[in-house]
């Protein structure tokens, strides 16, 4: 099966180095590129239908013709890229193209602009990741471009990963990462010795695979031990399963999100 990415544009600056990463990306898992815009449309109340037709079609023409010129200006030369604008709900529309038959990968932009979506990294990110089953890459801005030389796995050994979507994230990387690290915060109710045990079975199933490593951080300073680990490294992924844990607990959530993401400018790749 094919590869696809889907580049979420909204014409922001940050929207320039997403498209870069995301092209970046695409050259080495012979993906196809997709960008696509969610159009929003003004409509006076009482609008006739036929008159708001037209006016959603030329909403839609206006901005399908930004988004060429946007994408050949950051990526001259580029080809083969395909354009696409909706005035759908925007996780309607996602739902739509991802009915399609490709291995699909979407990136999204998430902005550091005010505590509250730091948090909650931006509400519409976040409509996204809870309404898509696929595999997303949120992209923090100034995130350093490209290929990751690891990536950080977390694991929650009450929720276990997915293997599937994990293996997909490996293959779309193809030879670039050479390491991957498992990690899990123990909290004082966790089964800090069940936790570590699964962490090495994880570790030996993918040493054939990678360079494989994990680690486990327990006590006070865990937290701070994995912003260190994470803010000392440059070019790696953290990769988070959505029902997990690290992802839902609002302490965690937040940790990551603000602590790892923003501050580390750390690329999350989410699991569905």
């Amino acid at each position: 099966m094919k590869n696809r990415f889907i580049v979420l544009i909204d014409f922001s600056p940050h929207s320039e180095q997403l498209l870069r990463f995301a092209h970046d990306w695409s050259t080495r898992a012979d993906a196809e590129l997709l960008t696509f815009h969610h159009t929003m449309a003004l409509l006076p109340l009482m609008t006739p239908y036929e008159t708001k037709a037209a006016l959603i079609e030329r909403a839609n023409y206006k901005a399908w013709e930004q988004l060429r010129t946007f994408t050949e200006t950051v990526l001259p030369g580029a080809s083969a890229i395909q354009h696409l604008v909706s005035e759908k709900n925007l996780v309607v529309a996602l739902r739509d193209l991802l009915e399609k038959p490709f291995n699909h990968l979407i990136f999204l932009g998430i902005k550091g602009t005010g505590l509250l979506k730091k948090i909650f990294i931006g509400s519409q990110a976040v409509k996204v990741i809870n309404g898509i089953d696929n595999l997303i890459a949120a992209m923090p801005q100034h995130a350093p471009c490209c290929a990751p030389e690891a990536i950080h796995v977390a694991v929650q050994k009450t929720y276990p990963l997915d293997l599937i979507e994990l293996n997909k994230i490996i293959s779309l990387n193809g030879d670039v990462g050479s390491k991957i690290i498992f990690f899990s915060v123990v909290t004082p109710e966790d089964d800090g010795a069940a936790t570590e045990r699964y962490l090495k079975e994880l570790t030996q199933l993918y040493s054939d695979m990678k360079e494989a490593a994990y680690e486990l951080y327990v006590g006070d300073n865990a937290w701070r031990d994995l912003k260190k680990i994470i803010k000392g490294k440059q070019n790696e992924f953290i990769v988070v399963q959505r029902g997990s844990r690290m992802f839902l607990d609002q302490v965690a959530r937040k940790f990551l999100i603000n602590d790892l993401v923003y501050e580390g400018r750390t690329p999350l790749i989410v699991m569905p």
